[in-house]
């Protein structure tokens, strides 16, 4: 499994994480499994030396090993995975001489579209970064709930359409590592892969220089095409990205500030004129014949 041949330090802290919690449940389980097996063998009906209590119903003794052993094993697990899960918080950045490159990903129907900010481009279905780098990646979604993961360097994180969730990964050594879906989005999921080489900082400038030289732009209009359902898609580069096309595809769900600052103020000028009209006193009805 790809999770326990851990290639970052999120990764081997994750497996570290794992093994410990296995082992100490296996504390528990393993003699309970050899158990069941002697005691079978020792109140077997062929067994008359076997002593007979059918009266027998309590013992402090083994109340107190049943119940002590989990207790002790559970406060332990709970306060590892708490310490653990605070100390692998996927948002806290990584610390480094080195400066993060930053990627932004964002899943699509089937297909994943990552985009450079800092080197103004954009990739389908494949990522590079130098290894020995931290890598900050901002995950949304361009349609359902999905859940960006790679399992070699840890942290898989969800993708919500209008929300931005971070990951911070880094690759301890050069190589290629596979990416997937971990979350089931449609009929197309099963190819929604994509390969993650980590390279020297050399092959990633070559890198960034081989997908300049792409003829294709991404502009909005190019993102509406390709957001259209596909599957299995080729990867794909894109020499140039709209400015903050990141940004606009999280504010097509959510309305820009200024548009929900609109609606805000309309609803707060409905509220004062409403509390205005029941402040206001009730005129008198008068006979009139008076």
């Amino acid at each position: 499994m790809a999770v326990l041949d851990p290639k970052g330090a999120i990764g081997m802290e994750q497996k570290s994480l794992i093994l410990t919690a296995t082992w100490l449940m296996l504390i528990v389980v393993i003699p309970v499994i050899i158990m069941t097996f002697l005691f079978a063998w020792k109140y077997r009906a062929s067994n008359k030396n076997a002593t007979y209590a059918p009266n027998w119903s309590h013992s402090n003794k083994i109340e107190f090993v049943v119940w002590t052993i989990p207790c002790i094993i559970i406060v332990f697990l709970g306060a590892l995975t708490w310490n653990t899960t605070h100390k692998l918080d996927p948002r806290v950045p990584l610390t480094s001489d080195a400066k993060p490159i930053v990627i932004e990903a964002i899943s699509l129907d089937w297909k994943w579209l990552f985009i450079y900010p800092e080197q103004g481009i954009a990739t389908v279905n494949e990522i590079s970064f130098p290894a020995n780098v931290p890598v900050q990646f901002k995950v949304t979604s361009g349609s359902v709930m999905n859940s960006f993961f790679i399992p070699q360097l840890g942290s898989q994180i969800y993708a919500m359409a209008g929300m931005q969730n971070q990951v911070h990964l880094i690759a301890n050594e050069e190589g290629t590592y596979k990416g997937i879906s971990a979350n089931f989005s449609g009929k197309g999921f099963s190819g929604m892969k994509f390969n993650a080489y980590a390279t020297s900082p050399e092959k990633f400038a070559q890198w960034v220089a081989k997908v300049k030289q792409s003829s294709q732009g991404l502009q909005l209009a190019d993102y509406e095409q390709l957001a259209k359902p596909t599957e299995n898609n080729p990867v794909t580069y894109f020499s140039t990205v709209k400015p903050n096309l990141y940004q606009d595809i999280i504010n097509k769900f959510m309305g820009s500030d200024s548009h929900m600052e609109k609606h805000m103020n309309e609803d707060m000028k409905m509220n004062q004129a409403m509390d205005m009209e029941q402040a206001m006193p009730m005129p008198s009805h008068s006979g009139a014949g008076e």
